[in-house]
């Protein structure tokens, strides 16, 4: 990898007159990635620092989360680098099983074909042939949006070196008993044929009905509500509160069940709700998870009615029906017979769906593989609590805690063809067997592989070390683990963050997989709506950056970023950020064709004017003010900050300070010209982080140095100038309040006015030529009459508007709106001054009207002054 050295040559000035981001970027990316900029050297004595990219699917495209979050560890990252750590942004995708398997199956049923025509080995040839020519497309757009990654360490969790590590963990797991196998309530997808985990459960609110059933008959008859009247095929007992005097005395009774001939228990459970409806619920041991906790502590038997496809099983009339057509027959079986009590529809409630396909989850009893997660997630909440891990903002604790200290054991297996299988045998006198990497699964006759394949999480749960080499003792894991920060969505915070730090305690003997969670919130849109499809506010982030320049993309989405907050966005603010990168462009170039350099020391203190002290004492300020909100993952602060400094102190007042200077020429041009390529250099190197194009193309113009990339990251040098700030700070307010009233009086940016100016007594004479070269104040001449005059800072600017202004109207104007603000004053005065309004505002209010107060105040002083200043009737 290329040292971290420069070797400045001759700045070149030559620079297009318009910065066009199509016509650069692409080439610079490729020339970083050529150069190896972005490999990490794992034999480095430099610091580590690491970041794992959250595996995107192999199926998916960048989208704008994306967008946002890879912005966020690039800036990181490229910061990072330039502060002399050995950086490593590790890059992958993940093998999404479902996803992935749904994509070639669609394929296939173009063909005609499923995957049973192919059979389960060729069926995944297929699946890699797919692979290799369409996925992995982020690859692609993550060069476009300039993603400083390793390239040269691309994982993929299929790949040999992570199917190993999968191997491995599920064979240590299962020896120490924290993997096992057994029949519980599953998420069931009669589409997809699998199980799938609750975070691939989407919730919304459907319109179903609410259906109360009779069960028995007369007095030994008991009504429960439901809204899936299908399952009481498979009831195998009502259950009721114990301590509800109802039911007491049916406790231990039997009661017929409807439509099936069959007579179920009645039993009492404290898990039943006595205030809920009736007091008393249906229990379908098989079809429900509550249901089946309450069958195992009361030994009910488990019926399951439903097949695979959500076909009714049971014998009688409803056989081989679907669910819903099974519901809307037995509603109306039960209806003949008398037993509907009540009906409600529609009744909103909330279900679950399949995220991939959308189709309606169906818990189902099934055999299934889990791990036992208690004592990994207790080590995962200790982590955090004994501040092994910090979680950034601290707030968001309390959810990882709600989450972690509640897990249930988590079902890994999934009845897909497309991931890792489970190394698991079984043998012909129901022997089971789990083999390692390393040994050799049994063979002979009877000996069969377990089917199933493990869920996609479990894989991703290693990403953090598996992708540095683990369960080998490499280089790089011994460099780069654990990683230095884990920057992602506050959405997986409970799933994929949760299993990288259960399983990265345990695989790695206790050391977390990362020091710090940095969360983030979701990308929305200006409204705050949330991004989707079907609302039609969904961007495709390419065409932004096709439109504006990759920077303008990244640097808007920075510049929402607050930790742990969603972030709205519109392309409104994609074309402002696109302007500021055209400011930087413009300003640059103007400064680099009026001599701004590095070449050659800085000048001493003392050779420097007040405006040089000035904006290299803000400098310093800034480079110190970036530090601590990069510290604090501040994105938001730290763009906001840098936005500022650059275009309205550096650019809209240094620079315009300065033209008198660069313009007149001689010793002290030369000085200016110095500090502005002393300012621009750093400057560009605090931004490079967030816009990595635009600054790489000017900084190495302006100094001649082989890349930002590899460029040190700026030091605060201590230089403070608080009366150089304090004299500038006069200026800008001299040159505010004039501009202000001109504009007040309607006047155009380019005329020029006649101007007395008396600045006497205050450090403001030496700016005189740069103070009426920003207003626009010609000398006053022999025929100078002053109609207005302007007290401010300190000096006094009397300007003459003759035949520019109808002094009559303004006076009119001015005393119109200075009864305005002394009618403000009186009334935040009376507000503040009513004692029983004081003891029971909110400090909020209270804090707001003496800012009213304050501003009443400043508009009487201003405006009195514009009158006192305007010439006699």
């Amino acid at each position: 990898m290329t040292e971290n050295t420069q070797t400045p040559s001759a700045p070149n000035s030559e620079l297009p007159t318009t910065y066009a981001p199509a016509e650069v970027e692409g080439k610079l990316y490729e020339r970083w990635v050529e150069r190896g900029y972005f490999e990490a050297d794992a034999k480095s004595d430099k610091p580590p620092y690491t970041i794992v990219i959250p595996p995107p699917n192999v199926t998916g495209s960048l989208h704008l989360g994306h967008a946002f979050e890879h912005t966020l560890i690039d800036a990181l990252t490229r910061r990072k680098r330039m502060q002399g750590y050995e950086t490593l942004w590790q890059p992958g995708m993940d093998h999404a099983g479902i996803a992935t398997q749904n994509v070639v199956e669609r394929e296939l049923a173009k063909e005609g074909k499923s995957r049973h025509d192919l059979g389960r080995e060729a069926f995944v040839e297929r699946v890699w042939q797919w692979k290799g020519e369409s996925g992995g497309q982020i690859s692609g757009q993550m060069r476009r949006l300039g993603d400083g990654v390793d390239w040269s360490r691309e994982r993929f969790t299929m790949d040999e070196g992570l199917s190993e590590a999968v191997q491995t963990i599920f064979k240590r797991l299962y020896d120490d008993e924290l993997i096992y196998r057994a029949e519980r309530i599953i998420n069931w997808c009669p589409r997809c044929l699998t199980a799938i985990s609750d975070i691939e459960v989407e919730y919304q609110d459907d319109d179903g009905e609410l259906v109360s059933i009779r069960y028995g008959e007369g007095e030994n008859s008991i009504v429960v509500a439901t809204t899936r009247a299908e399952t009481m095929l498979g009831d195998t007992a009502v259950a009721v509160h114990p301590e509800d005097e109802r039911y007491k005395h049916m406790v231990g009774t039997e009661i017929e069940l409807p439509l099936t001939g069959r007579r179920i228990p009645i039993v009492a459970d404290e898990h039943v709700d006595p205030e809920f409806g009736t007091g008393a619920v249906k229990v379908t041991p098989a079809h429900d998870p509550n249901d089946f906790e309450i069958g195992q502590r009361h030994g009910l038997p488990n019926l399951a009615v439903m097949d695979e496809h959500a076909i009714i099983t049971a014998h009688g009339p409803f056989q081989g029906l679907d669910r819903l057509e099974a519901r809307s027959a037995i509603v109306g079986a039960l209806r003949a017979e008398g037993r509907i009590v009540a009906e409600k529809r529609p009744y909103s409630h909330s279900v679950g769906h399949c995220s991939r396909c959308k189709t309606t989850i169906e818990p189902r009893l099934s055999m299934q593989w889990w791990v036992k997660v208690g004592p990994l997630a207790k080590a995962a909440g200790d982590a955090v609590r004994d501040g092994k891990v910090k979680i950034h903002p601290q707030e968001m604790e309390k959810r990882y805690f709600d989450w972690v200290d509640n897990l249930h054991d988590w079902c890994i297996s999934r009845q897909l063809w497309w991931g890792h299988r489970i190394p698991v045998w079984y043998g012909p006198n129901g022997e089971v067997v789990c083999v390692g990497p390393d040994e050799q699964p049994p063979t002979g006759e009877g000996w069969t592989q377990d089917t199933d394949v493990l869920d996609t999480w479990f894989s991703s749960g290693l990403w953090p070390f598996s992708t540095l080499g683990w369960p080998k003792q490499t280089e790089s894991l011994a460099k780069f683990y654990p990683n230095s920060v884990l920057v992602t969505g506050y959405d997986i915070l409970f799933f994929w963050v949760a299993r990288m730090m259960m399983f990265g305690l345990y695989a790695m003997d206790g050391t977390p997989p990362f020091h710090t969670i940095a969360l983030h919130g979701m990308v929305r849109d200006e409204r705050g709506k949330k991004m989707s499809k079907s609302f039609g506010n969904a961007v495709n982030p390419l065409d932004w950056m096709d439109a504006y320049g990759s920077d303008a993309v990244r640097f808007t989405l920075a510049r929402g970023a607050n930790p742990g907050v969603d972030v709205p966005i519109g392309e409104d603010w994609v074309q402002a950020s696109r302007n500021f990168a055209n400011k930087i462009w413009n300003a640059t170039r103007f400064a680099l064709m009026n001599g701004a350099t590095i070449e050659g020391e800085l000048p001493a203190p003392e050779q420097m004017s007040a405006t040089d002290r000035w904006i290299l004492s803000r400098l310093n300020k800034t480079v110190a003010e970036v530090d601590a909100y990069y510290e604090d993952y501040q994105f938001s602060k730290l763009s906001d900050s840098l936005y500022h400094f650059a275009w309205d102190e550096v650019f809209s007042w240094y620079v315009e300070l300065s033209k008198t200077t660069f313009f007149a020429g001689g010793e002290q041009a030369k000085v200016s010209g110095r500090v502005l390529g002393e300012v621009l250099d750093v400057m560009l190197r605090l931004l490079h982080p967030v816009v990595p194009f635009v600054t790489e193309t000017l900084w190495t113009t302006l100094t001649g140095g082989e890349s930002l990339v590899i460029a040190d990251w700026p030091k605060d040098s201590g230089f403070r100038d608080e009366a150089a700030e304090a004299e500038i700070e006069q200026v800008q307010a001299v040159v505010t309040e004039v501009r202000r009233f001109r504009k007040e009086q309607g006047l155009q940016d380019g005329q020029k006015v006649p101007a007395r100016l008396d600045l006497s007594g205050t450090a403001l004479a030496a700016h005189e030529g740069a103070i009426r070269q920003l207003l626009r104040l010609q000398p006053e001449g022999d025929s100078f009459s002053a109609t207005a005059t302007l007290p401010v800072a300190g000096a006094t600017v009397a300007l003459d508007l003759s035949g520019t202004i109808d002094v009559e109207a303004e006076r009119k104007r001015l005393s119109k709106d200075l009864a305005a603000a002394e009618k403000e004053k009186q009334q935040a005065e009376a507000k503040l001054g009513n004692e029983a309004f004081i003891a029971k505002a909110p400090d909020n209010v209270v804090d707001k009207i003496k800012g009213r107060l304050a501003k009443a105040e400043a508009d009487i002083a201003r405006l009195q002054a514009q009158l006192d200043g305007l010439p006699a009737a």
